[in-house]
C-alpha cells in the first residue's frame, strides 16, 4: 500500500505532474527536433522541484508515496532527453543507464546465474558512470540534490555487485569450471526455449552434455580431485544443474504442446513482439533511434515484471504454469537490449545525428577505397568530394547551427569526422598523382627506348 502524499508535497506533485507531461508531448513531437533550450528549461524546473522537495522532508525517515515514483518517472525520461540532445557526458544522462543496470543486476541475483565475466562489465561501466558524475561534482555544473542521488544511486549498484562477487568467492575452487559451464549451458537452453520451433538437434548435446556433468556426481555431491574430498558451494552447483534438467524438461514438453500456456501467451507475445522492436533498433540506432522511444518500452516491461507474484508469472486462476523459464528469458533479454541501447549512445545530439551518419558512411567508403587502391581517376573521386562540400557548407564560423540558431552538441565529434574524412580523400588523391607520376615516367622511358632504337 502506497504512502498518502502530505498536505506540503502535494503542490510539489502537482508541478511534477506537469513536467512529466510536458516532457511526454515533447518525446511525441516527431515534426522536429528536440532542443536543447527546451530540455534545459524543463530540467530547472525539475531540479527547483527537488529542492523545494529536500526543503519539506526530514532526510532520515524513509519515504515512498506517489511523489517518489513520479520524480523517479520525469529523471528517467529527462535522462534520455539528455542522451537524445547529446550530452551523454553530464550525470542526468546517467540515471535511466543507472536504473536499467539496477534491474539487470536485480534479475541476475534472483536467476544466480552468472560469472565473474558478466560482473566485469557492469563493473566497470559503473565506474565510468561515477566518473561523469564526480566530474560534474568538481566543477558545480549540476545541483547538489541531482549528484547525491546519483551517487546513492551508484552505491546501490557497486553494493550489489559486491554481493554477487562475494557470492562467488564462496564456490570453490575445484566447482569453478562446472558452475562455468552450467552457467553458459542453461543460457543456451532458454534461449532454446525461448525460439518458436525449438531445434531438437541443438537441444540433444545439451542434455548430453548435463548427463555428463551429473555422472561426476556421486551421491548427489561433486567430489575433489582424486575422489577424496566434497568441495563446498555443492548447492549452489546441484541447483544450477537440477535447473538445467528442467528447462531442458519443458522444451520436450513444448515440443509436444508446441505452445506456450494458454494463461501465459498474452505475455509471451508482447515479450516477444517488445524483443523484436529492440533488436531491430540495435540494428538501425545510428538511422532510427531517438533514446527517448525507449521510455515506452522500459515502461512496458516494468508492467510485466510487476505482474510476477513470488517471481513467477500466473494465470487467471492464480496458478503457476510452465512456461516461466521462457518468459523470464524473454524479459531479461529486453532489458539487456535496452542497456546495450543506452550504454551505447552517442554524444551527438539528434539535429546533428544525419550529418554524422553521412560523415560515417563517407568515411567508411574512403577506407574501403584506399585499402583496394586503384585505378581511379578524378571523376571517380567526385562523388565524396561533392559530399564533402555540401557538409562544409552547412557551417557557420566553423560551426553546425540548428535551425533555432543554437550551437547542438557534438561538434567535435562530427569535426573529427568530417576532418578524417578530408585527410583521406588528400591521401587518395596523392596516391593518384603518384600514379599519374610513374605513368609518366614510363611513357618517357619507352620514348627514350624508341629513339635510340632509331638512331641504331
Amino acid at each position: 500500500m502506497s504512502v498518502p502524499v502530505p498536505q506540503e508535497e502535494l503542490p510539489i506533485l502537482e508541478s511534477l505532474i506537469n513536467i512529466r507531461n510536458r516532457l511526454t508531448v515533447l518525446k511525441k513531437d516527431r515534426g522536429d527536433f528536440i532542443k536543447s533550450s527546451d530540455v534545459l528549461n524543463l530540467y530547472h524546473q525539475i531540479v527547483k522541484q527537488v529542492t523545494k522537495l529536500n526543503d519539506v522532508r526530514d532526510e532520515n525517515v524513509p519515504h515512498k508515496n506517489r511523489v517518489d515514483t513520479t520524480l523517479a518517472d520525469v529523471f528517467s525520461l529527462l535522462s534520455l532527453f539528455f542522451l537524445t540532445i547529446g550530452k551523454t557526458k553530464e550525470c542526468p544522462a546517467t540515471y535511466c543507464q543507472i536504473a536499467s543496470i539496477r534491474q539487470l543486476l536485480d534479475h541476475m541475483n534472483e536467476s544466480a546465474v552468472y560469472n565473474e565475466a558478466d560482473l566485469a562489465p557492469f563493473h566497470r561501466r559503473i565506474g565510468e558512470l561515477r566518473d561523469i558524475v564526480r566530474s560534474d561534482i568538481e566543477s558545480g555544473k549540476h545541483p547538489e540534490a541531482m549528484t547525491k542521488l546519483l551517487e546513492r544511486q551508484l552505491n546501490e549498484c557497486d553494493g550489489i555487485v559486491t554481493m554477487l562477487q562475494e557470492s562467488l568467492s564462496e564456490l570453490s575452487v575445484e566447482l569453478i569450471p562446472i558452475h562455468e559451464k552450467l552457467v553458459s549451458l542453461r543460457r543456451q537452453l532458454v534461449a532454446l526455449a525461448a525460439r518458436e520451433e525449438p531445434s531438437k538437434a541443438e537441444l540433444k548435446p545439451i542434455r548430453e552434455e548435463l548427463r555428463k556433468i551429473d555422472s561426476k556426481r556421486v551421491d548427489g555431491k561433486f567430489l575433489g580431485p582424486g575422489g577424496s574430498s566434497v568441495p563446498t558451494s555443492q548447492a549452489l552447483c546441484s541447483s544450477l544443474l537440477e535447473e538445467c534438467f528442467e528447462i531442458s524438461e519443458e522444451i520436450k514438453a513444448r515440443e509436444e504442446s508446441k505452445h506456450v500456456p494458454f494463461g501465459l501467451k498474452p505475455i509471451y507475445d508482447r515479450l516477444s513482439e517488445i524483443r523484436a522492436e529492440l533488436e531491430n533498433l540495435v540494428l538501425t540506432r545510428r538511422w532510427s533511434l531517438r533514446e527517448t522511444d525507449l521510455w515506452n518500452y522500459s515502461l512496458s516491461l516494468q508492467e510485466i515484471d510487476k505482474m510476477r507474484i513470488d517471481g513467477k508469472f500466473v494465470d487467471s486462476d492464480g496458478n503457476r504454469p510452465a512456461g516461466q523459464y521462457v518468459l523470464l528469458y524473454l524479459l531479461r533479454r529486453c532489458y539487456g537490449l535496452i542497456y546495450r541501447l543506452l550504454s551505447s549512445s552517442e554524444p551527438v545530439s539528434e539535429e546533428l545525428m544525419p550529418i554524422a551518419n553521412k560523415l560515417s558512411t563517407v568515411k567508411k567508403c574512403l577506407n574501403e577505397v584506399l585499402k583496394y587502391g586503384g585505378p581511379f581517376s578524378p571523376r571517380d573521386l567526385y562523388p565524396y568530394q561533392l559530399a564533402l562540400h555540401q557538409i562544409d557548407s552547412l557551417r557557420k564560423d566553423g560551426k553546425f547551427v540548428g535551425a533555432d540558431g543554437s550551437i547542438p552538441e557534438g561538434q567535435g565529434l562530427v569535426m573529427a569526422h568530417l576532418n578524417e574524412c578530408h585527410e583521406l580523400l588528400e591521401m587518395l588523391k596523392d596516391s593518384m598523382d603518384e600514379a599519374d607520376e610513374e605513368d609518366d615516367d614510363e611513357a618517357e622511358e619507352e620514348e627514350d627506348y624508341e629513339e635510340e632504337a632509331t638512331d641504331t
